[in-house]
């Protein structure tokens, strides 16, 4: 599967909805719909369609959520591996 990213409203939030395989490339089209935003507190990640992620993905990952992107439905093995990346 290729990765795909649906955009949708929920409230005050704007829903990025991730699916298959993310890799590198993603994170320069994510990146770009972040910038369509006002505040990245009001964007939500939605990674229950996601299959694999790669190393720098994951990292782009735990940054997001530094920055105060929610991330949803995080399967236990990226939780994991990103937190294990940030002690």
């Amino acid at each position: 599967m290729t990765f795909r990213i649906e955009t949708s409203a929920r409230g005050k939030f704007t829903v990025l909805t991730l699916s298959g395989r993310i890799e590198k490339q993603a994170i320069a089209e994510l990146r770009r719909l972040f910038e369509l935003q006002t505040d990245c507190r009001s964007i939500v990640l939605d990674l229950k369609d996601v299959s694999v992620v790669d190393r720098d993905v994951m990292c782009f990952l735990v940054r997001c959520e530094a920055d105060g992107v929610k991330l949803e439905n995080c399967t236990p093995y990226i939780r994991e591996w990103m937190e294990r990346e940030n002690d």
